[in-house]
């Protein structure tokens, strides 16, 4: 009898491998073709199916098969990396919201790099932002119960819930000597990425929050109303991507692709041919040579880094404020049946320069602290004067001139 549980058992889990490999077909039978290692290790998964025996058998609760697959799926994954993760269908339709629509929430971006719930950044109008949550703040707690980074996904989950609805976080800050309790209440974060303006100086000024699908084409519209303001061309643009923990990758490029007339934008390594790839500026610079500023901190991520790396190794603008957060990789989502997903780190990218920013960030050209004297902004500060050409010393990292003419 123990067998032919132990068989079955094994033949659900080889369902659930077969199932995986219809969905990721053209991956799978690439790696067939050139790798040895590809075959299934039918030790671990005899292993693995011993130990679903051993739950179903002996936990103190009955535990179903279902949930216990799903189980291992989703902790193989997570166990790859920070950023790789298993989505039931709920998880799935959050992450097309994200890039596409609006939610309810406390709106915040997190990481689970570290082993805790680390914030990357609130989002801008939304209900952390409101009540004081910055980028670096550690989630130790969600209406009183633990939380870690092994339950990043179960942690968002409850971060979410109807419009009204409170929520209050335990959280640690660098420089607090005590925990501090954050109380808030749930509504709807809007993912509208640009905001843009005229300065008292009369410089213009545009901030992403994130980057979604609709960000370039906002972004070309802002500068355009900013165009319209002034009554012609703008004569320099600061572009604010502080706390901007990242988003959609090909945004990102076409937000580069902006402000370069030529040249590599980024470029990825992967073991697929799909995560390799070069992506190229298109003519056209919108601001045509204009002075540019882009202001960055720890917060700034990802797809936020993509953009900044590319802008200083071209020399096409000065970047201000502090390093950033070192997140030097992307992640493909994969869908699966029944309205699930995989989200799988795929690539790794690279500057224009060849750098790779994974764990090391994005070196600003000028190095300013948050606040300066009243409590004013001196980033954005430093930012307008390097507009006027005042304290800028551009970074040795960009690339020289025979490189940028590609």
């Amino acid at each position: 009898m123990k067998a032919l549980v132990l068989r079955g058992l094994l033949a659900v889990w080889l369902g659930v491998v077969l199932g995986l490999s219809v969905g990721l077909a053209p991956l799978v039978l690439a790696e067939r073709e050139t790798s040895a290692e590809s075959s299934l290790p039918w030790d671990d998964a005899r292993l693995l199916a011993e130990v679903i025996e051993r739950v179903k058998r002996d936990y103190v609760d009955r535990v179903e098969d279902h949930d216990l697959i799903e189980a291992a799926i989703r902790g193989m994954i997570a166990d790859l990396d920070p950023h790789s993760a298993f989505l039931d269908p709920g998880q799935y339709r959050d992450v097309r919201v994200n890039t596409s629509g609006s939610y309810s929430g406390i709106g915040i971006e997190v990481s689970a790099a570290t082993g805790s719930i680390v914030v990357v950044a609130p989002i801008d109008g939304g209900p952390a932002a409101a009540a004081g949550i910055v980028a670096g703040d550690v989630i130790f707690s969600v209406d009183g119960m633990p939380v870690s980074g092994a339950d990043l996904d179960d942690t968002i989950e409850r971060m979410r819930g109807p419009v009204g609805t409170p929520v209050t976080l335990g959280v640690l800050r660098e420089g607090q000597p005590d925990a501090l309790l954050v109380e808030l209440r749930r509504g709807p974060v809007s993912v509208r990425s640009v905001r843009a303006e005229i300065l008292a100086g009369g410089e213009a000024y545009a901030r992403i929050s994130h980057f979604t699908d609709a960000t370039p084409g906002d972004l070309a519209a802002a500068l355009q109303s900013l165009e319209d303001q002034v009554g012609g061309p703008l004569p320099g643009l600061v572009l604010d991507l502080r706390n901007n923990p990242g988003g959609v990758l090909d945004a990102a490029v076409r937000v580069a692709d902006i402000f370069l007339d030529s040249g590599l934008i980024v470029s990825a390594e992967g073991r697929t041919q799909d995560a390799r790839f070069r992506m190229e500026a298109r003519p056209g610079d919108r601001l045509a040579g204009a002075p540019l500023s882009v202001l960055v901190n720890g917060g700034s991520a990802s797809a936020a880094e993509i953009v900044a790396g590319a802008l200083q190794d071209h020399r096409r603008a000065a970047i201000v404020g502090e390093s950033t957060f070192g997140k030097g990789s992307v992640q493909t989502i994969m869908p699966l049946s029944d309205g699930r997903a995989i989200k799988l780190t795929t690539s790794r990218y690279f500057t224009p320069s060849g750098r790779s920013i994974q764990s090391r960030g994005i070196t600003p050209d000028l190095v300013v602290e948050p606040l300066g004297a009243e409590g004013q902004d001196a980033q954005l500060l430093s930012a307008v004067a390097s507009l006027h050409g005042r304290r800028v010393a551009y970074g040795a990292t960009a690339l020289p001139p025979e490189v940028r003419k590609r």
